[in-house]
């Protein structure tokens, strides 16, 4: 009796306090886990032959062929060849190296473009 009248009030708010965390997890924990995931296989699905890439595992290479779901990379001065599946690639470094430069030349147009209006003063 003591039991069903203490949980009878409380129950309504206890429900909405699960929903409310249920969405705070959605929010912190698992969008964007997907939005990495996404980004992960964008970037893996845009590899093409010529660039430079690291595994999981580390290994760093060169790719020399892609397949389906697989892609063969040349690993150091040998040119050993390695067939991997594209789910172990990490990083894309020659993107990454691209996208690097192109925001340091945004960045410094922008730095120009001040320095042309200070001086235009």
């Amino acid at each position: 009796m003591f039991l069903a009248a203490a949980g009878g009030s409380g129950g309504m708010g206890g429900i909405v306090m699960l929903i409310a965390l249920f969405g705070l997890m959605y929010f912190i924990m698992i969008r964007p886990e997907k939005k990495r995931k996404k980004e992960a296989d964008q970037m893996r699905e845009a590899l093409k032959v010529g660039d430079k890439i690291t595994t999981i595992g580390g290994i760093v290479g060169e790719v020399c062929h892609i397949k389906d779901d697989n892609i063969v990379i040349e690993v150091g001065a040998d040119r050993v060849r390695i067939e991997l599946k594209k789910w172990a690639v990490s990083s894309n470094d020659t993107a990454a190296a691209a996208a690097k430069k192109a925001a340091e030349d945004r960045q410094a147009e922008k730095a120009r473009a001040r320095q042309e209006k200070k001086n235009a003063k």
